[in-house]
């Protein structure tokens, strides 16, 4: 059991923390960046390290193919992305006249609704000149990150702090993790172990499982929705892969937008039809193949629990909290797991309820 004095302890602990990474939040990105990135290294290190290779060869194999794949990505999507989006921006007034000219008189005679009530031409209108617009901000961005020496300093500093932060921890992740567990009271050092382990399963089955199907299903609906001949396949796809963090939302998401994109675009039904397939295919891979395989029923946490988690986090701490919100919410998860035990085996869940009598 934990000591009076011990939990004063790790409440102040847990409080000091909270601040520092409440203060320490403008540098703290690349960290937990490279944080991230040594947790998902450290197991094939690991294997390699169990096959005879030294910590530090292997973690120099690990760094060099995954530092490979991420670029062979970036140089694949990027370009193909930018012109995409050159795309989207030309396309953009095209659908707001076709909107002003066939949606908004046929929401009107159907549903009787003005659409100038809504302001919605004004607000089409504001998005086009906004995306107008977007190509030309590149120069004014340049300009300002060249007149301020120190943001630009500090923007390089933390892309090559990046690597240089992921490479050290992952190096050295058994042994910082072995000297926490040292560190620990020890009669509270097996529960601990324990609560980590669960947690280290969670996280495991999420980082590990959930971002590698969030990337399969970006590619499948990008490919698919490439060969049916969508314009916008990629940045469709990407976003239904983005979005399928939480289950089935990047099927919903994807499927509206990539609909939407064929009414522009397509004057057939077949393109529909197809559109409708490549989702119905992802979504089936995702719950049979991808799912099972990568993820497995590890994960435990709810939709509801990640949408919250992603939007406090970022609500609280910017970026760094949207860094830590899941990671926090499967330990939370966790934790309330155990409080739920302790409790229905407490006296006070089976506790004798007293007949309460009118006197009283």
């Amino acid at each position: 059991m934990m000591t009076y004095t011990q939990r004063w302890f790790l409440l102040s602990m847990l409080v000091l923390i909270g601040i520092l990474i409440y203060l320490l939040k403008p540098i703290l990105s690349p960290f937990l960046v490279g944080m991230i990135l040594a947790y998902l290294g450290d197991p094939i290190a690991d294997r390699l390290e169990a096959k005879g290779m030294s910590r530090t060869l292997a973690v120099i194999t690990v760094f060099i193919v995954l530092s490979l794949v991420f670029g062979i990505l970036l140089l694949i999507f990027i370009p193909l992305l930018a012109g995409q989006i050159k795309t989207l921006i030309h396309q953009l007034p095209i659908w707001a006249a076709w909107l002003e000219e066939n949606a908004f008189p046929w929401v009107y005679q159907h549903l009787g609704i003005d659409p100038e009530s809504l302001k919605v031409n004004n607000v089409t209108r504001h998005i086009v000149s906004k995306w107008q617009t977007a190509g030309n901000l590149l120069t004014p961005i340049l300009k300002s990150a060249t007149d301020s020496g120190v943001a630009i300093i500090t923007a390089l500093t933390n892309l090559f702090l990046i690597p240089v932060v992921t490479f050290y921890l992952l190096r050295d992740w058994d042994v910082m993790t072995a000297k926490v567990g040292s560190l620990l009271p020890r009669n509270l050092e097996p529960v601990v172990a324990k609560l980590a382990l669960e947690c280290d399963e969670v996280l495991g089955a999420f980082l590990k499982g959930q971002l590698v199907v969030m990337l399969c299903l970006g590619i499948i609906y990008a490919a698919g929705l490439w060969l049916v001949g969508l314009q916008f396949a990629i940045i469709i796809g990407l976003t239904a892969g983005l979005a399928s963090i939480v289950p089935y939302m990047g099927f919903i998401v994807g499927i509206g937008i990539a609909l939407v994109a064929a009414v522009f675009q397509f004057d057939t039904w077949l393109p529909f039809v197809g559109v409708v397939v490549v989702f119905l295919v992802g979504q089936a891979l995702e719950g049979m193949v991808l799912t099972p395989l990568l993820v497995g029923d590890r994960i435990g946490l709810h939709p509801v629990a990640v949408i919250f988690a992603i939007l406090a986090g970022g609500q609280l701490f910017g970026f760094v909290g949207v860094l830590l919100a899941l990671p926090i919410a499967a330990v939370i998860m966790v934790l309330l797991r155990h409080l739920k035990d302790i409790y229905t085996l407490s006296a006070l869940y089976h506790a004798n309820q007293q007949p309460i009598t009118p006197d009283e």
